[in-house]
């Protein structure tokens, strides 16, 4: 029998019980085994993965582990520390897109609610969302790590927080988006596009109290919503200054 030594650095070990955070791990094995298939075993998801080190030598995911190797597990946050000469993350994505599974529904509004390209449906399987992130070049955030896990899933986070307000900061952040909020550009019902509409054509559409105090409207040009600046418009924008100010106050 083959033994591995195997340590997770900084974020990684969320993904570890108790006993294995922040240790050397002792790996027993006797198949011939990839470096990607034993990580994963221990619980930690591919795509949260930036680098590792074997011994003295970075390596990718073909990596055939034998015995006696010290397998050092770094994530993205390490960059700031070391400069890897092989990294297993994918190429940055030129768009950012998201799709997520059905534990995140509010986090999906607030990303939409900021500007960003969100596909959610409650009824989505796993099967799906693995297949449209690998075929729209979507990231995946989930809350289940063994979606993220899917071969097909190069672009994935696992959302660590549960509270939805600290989720958007939380993908922000990982994701460095503040630069790119664009907020009211979506529906939030369905992710389409909004733009201007002329009241005249939706007057029918909307409460007569609304029809006489508001005159600028949009329309999603997917589902046909009406959205205008009433009591919610003011609450969503208190909400949306909160995140930026929570960057701003970093």
């Amino acid at each position: 029998m083959a033994i591995a030594y195997l340590y997770f650095h900084a974020e990684l070990n969320h993904f570890l019980p108790r006993q294995q955070k922040e240790v050397r791990i002792s790996h027993y094995f006797e198949e011939r085994a990839s470096i990607k298939d034993m990580i994963e075993s221990l619980g930690v998801p591919h795509p949260e993965i930036d680098f590792i080190k074997v011994n003295d030598e970075y390596v990718d995911f073909s990596y055939i582990v034998a015995d006696e190797d010290i397998i050092n597990v770094y994530p993205i946050s390490s960059r700031s520390d070391i400069t890897p000469s092989v990294s297993v993350s994918p190429k940055s994505l030129s768009i950012i897109r998201f799709v997520l599974d059905i534990h995140l529904g509010k986090l999906a509004t607030s990303l939409r609610l900021l500007g960003f390209d969100t596909l959610y449906r409650n009824d989505y399987e796993d099967e799906e969302l693995a297949k449209i992130s690998d075929n729209q070049a979507r990231i995946l955030l989930t809350r289940d790590k063994g979606l993220l896990m899917r071969s097909l899933v190069t672009h994935g986070y696992y959302v660590r927080n549960t509270n939805p307000d600290k989720q958007i900061l939380e993908v922000l952040q990982r994701f460095d988006l503040f630069k790119l909020v664009s907020p009211f550009q979506r529906c939030l019902r369905c992710n389409g596009l909004l733009e201007p509409v002329d009241k005249q054509s939706i007057v029918e559409q909307v409460p007569e109290k609304v029809r006489v105090q508001i005159d600028e409207f949009q329309r999603c040009q997917d589902c046909d919503r009406i959205y205008w600046k009433g009591s919610h418009y003011e609450r969503l924008q208190q909400f949306i200054n909160g995140v930026l100010d929570s960057k701003t106050g970093e």
